[in-house]
């Protein structure tokens, strides 16, 4: 079995602790995925689902509990280092893409790397550029997100997702916003990058077509796993 990029062991969240407030949102979750696993996470709203996505992409901090990403446990790093983590390994895709306004495509997608190496280069470009290509959108690099339709935008966010090679991807609702036609092309290219750089892709997604044609399907109910199950 390939190594586990994702582990987590116990893990809780409660907010508000010690307060008349407190609130567990998570309940001991043990889950793990390997390189190259294209898993969906599904559950009603209120289920967890953002908060631990949340968790996994070290936007936020357990409670308790366990949590390795790529190798490391992230209870001993501190700040700079998860940051430096986050940024090396994991790429995220929105069902809002969050592309910069006042920048172009090309420079959305070059944007990780310039915030990780300090400056932009020709090697970044060229990087940024097959990217755009492999999405179908080298044509319109130098369009403004508003010069593109809602597809094309998502098609740059996942292009700049990609642009460290991550291990991971994790994607919020990466459809939610899209008619089906779209939705089933994002989809597709999510998978295509999944097969062909072997990263693993948690996605979160309330359609039950695109779940389905995931390797395994993680089912979230009141902060617990209630199924963690393969879709073959």
């Amino acid at each position: 079995m390939n190594a586990p990029v994702i582990q987590l062991a116990g893990l809780t969240k409660t907010y508000n602790p010690g307060t008349p407030v407190e609130t567990e949102v998570l309940h001991g979750l043990d889950l793990a995925l390997a390189e190259g696993e294209f898993a969906a996470l599904i559950g009603p709203s209120g289920s967890g689902k953002s908060t631990l996505l949340n968790i996994i992409g070290l936007l936020e901090r357990p409670t308790g509990g366990r949590l390795s990403i790529a190798g490391r446990d992230t209870a001993t790093l501190s700040e700079a280092e998860i940051t430096a983590l986050r940024g090396r390994s994991i790429g995220f895709v929105f069902q809002f893409h969050h592309l910069l306004p006042a920048f172009s495509a090309l420079e959305n997608v070059m944007m990780p790397g310039i915030i990780a190496h300090g400056a932009a280069d020709d090697a970044l470009e060229a990087t940024a550029l097959e990217l755009l290509d492999a999405v179908g959108l080298k044509a319109h690099a130098h369009k403004k997100p508003a010069e593109l339709s809602g597809g094309q935008q998502q098609r740059v966010a996942i292009a700049r997702a990609l642009a460290l090679k991550p291990r991971l991807i994790l994607a919020d609702e990466p459809t939610g916003n899209l008619d089906t036609h779209t939705a089933d092309d994002i989809f597709a290219l999510l998978r295509d990058f999944n097969r062909d750089s072997n990263c693993a892709c948690l996605i979160v997604t309330h359609d039950p077509r695109l779940a389905a044609r995931c390797d395994r399907i993680v089912r979230l109910v009141d902060g617990r796993i209630a199924d963690d199950l393969p879709t073959g």
